[in-house]
């Protein structure tokens, strides 16, 4: 398996807008809305039976499809420990993630990309945009759909397992290098490459 699905806005696929403190997401006119993603996974994570099924490698991400509310897609993901994503998007997707075992770190930039991007492409981003934060159980954070981050598990011994749901279901991601601010677009990931 991939990381994570990687992210593009499909054509005719609506734009989003991205909650802020002032306004969240609670609902869209399609789809569950971020707030009820970030419900279904704090509830997800907290079902340690079903977290229980997920085998966990020593060596590499494992993963457990799962049923999202309203059409979403969902995924149960184990993390050994120094495994990561790489710096990602959604494809234009919203999306939400919770921790339930162990603790991730999540790297994101509070900027927003072009979504019309060419494998090869690369970005300059201006300073400040640099976000970190950890995630324990039982927290978790949505996202809009031009969220671009990268997910680690930085712990030495200790598996970490993760739930995520996304809508609409991800048409794409895309997978980005990064050197100092420079971004570069490397990959296009299809559903074909990660289900």
């Amino acid at each position: 398996m991939s990381p994570l699905p990687p992210p593009v806005t499909p054509a005719g696929a609506p734009v989003l807008p991205s909650p802020t403190p002032e306004t969240p997401a609670t609902h869209t006119a399609e789809g569950p809305g971020q707030a009820g993603l970030l419900a279904f996974v704090h509830r997800t994570a907290a079902d340690t039976a079903l977290v229980a099924t997920l085998p966990l490698d020593p060596e590499g991400r494992t993963w457990l499809r799962l049923d999202g509310p309203g059409g979403s897609e969902a995924w149960l993901i184990g993390w050994p420990p120094g495994t990561g994503t790489g710096w990602h998007d959604h494809g234009g997707s919203y999306g939400a993630f919770a921790t339930a075992a162990g603790s991730l770190r999540e790297d994101s930039l509070a900027h927003r990309l072009p979504t019309d991007g060419r494998t090869g492409t690369t970005l300059d981003l201006p300073g400040g945009v640099d976000r970190t934060r950890e995630l324990s159980p039982p927290q978790g954070r949505a996202f809009g759909p031009h969220h671009v981050h990268q997910v680690l598990n930085t712990a030495d011994h200790t598996h970490a397992v993760s739930v995520h749901a996304y809508y609409p279901p991800l048409p794409l991601m895309r997978r980005y290098s990064r050197s100092g601010q420079a971004l570069r677009l490397e990959q296009i990931e299809r559903p074909e490459d990660w289900q």
